[in-house]
């Protein structure tokens, strides 16, 4: 692929991708390829391209005959990625307790401000800023595999909140977010993993991963008012 079709590639790539973490794309939504080359003003090739990348990521999927559509993750792939997550980022803490990058610090602390900025004010951006927070703390790892892994369950992560959560408070993330980077900067392991246990555990229970059907009573009580009329 030449260097214009990568940059193209990259671009839709990354443009579609922010659309489904920001939940403009829901889970379930058909990607023709012509649609969107023409909002784009690229070839149906180039969306291929970035459609596959997106695959890959687990944020698309494609069905025989039928096309691209926005993935929807089960309940059971959604317990099972936060499992994952839970355990690549204490990983990601024990290292940065050892050796956090001179500037990381700086770093981390610029990006709580930009999601204080927004906190109460664009939920979709809160979104993405909370998932890319969890993404830094990893390259500040410098270990490029281990991002990767971190990238892609954070990714996953933004698109089953966006399928099953019932709220999303930026509130407590960004206050628990702070307080990681603190116990980290105290070299404090430890205490920074039972933080960011109790966040993605808050983070994970406003998802309804548990199949809770809803009970004759309360289907019917919603007809019931209409009698009540």
């Amino acid at each position: 692929m030449s260097e214009t079709k990568t940059t193209l590639t990259d671009a839709v790539h990354d443009l579609l991708r922010k659309a489904i973490i920001e939940q403009a794309l829901k889970p379930g939504m058909r990607l023709p390829e012509d649609t969107v080359g023409e909002q784009f003003g690229v070839s149906r090739t180039i969306v291929r391209h970035a459609l596959v990348r997106l695959e890959h990521e687990g944020l698309v999927v494609t069905r025989r005959n039928r096309g691209a559509f926005v993935a929807e993750p089960s309940r059971d792939e959604a317990q099972h990625v936060f499992e994952v997550r839970r355990c690549l980022e204490n990983d990601v803490i024990r290292l940065l307790c050892e050796r956090m990058p001179g500037s990381g610090y700086d770093r981390l602390e610029a990006h709580v401000r930009q999601e204080e900025a927004v906190k109460g004010k664009d939920g979709p951006v809160s979104i993405r800023l909370a998932g890319e927070f969890h993404v830094l703390l990893a390259e500040l790892t410098g270990n490029p595999v281990l991002t990767r892994y971190v990238s892609e369950v954070v990714l996953r992560c933004s698109l089953i909140m966006s399928l099953y959560a019932r709220s999303h408070s930026s509130d407590c993330a960004v206050d628990e977010h702070s307080q990681v980077i603190a116990a980290i900067r105290a070299g404090d392991a430890q205490r920074a993993i039972e933080i960011m246990e109790h966040h993605l555990g808050a983070v994970a229970g406003r998802a309804a991963l548990s199949a809770q059907p809803d009970s004759i009573q309360s289907i019917l009580s919603h007809y019931g008012k209409e009698l009540a009329q």
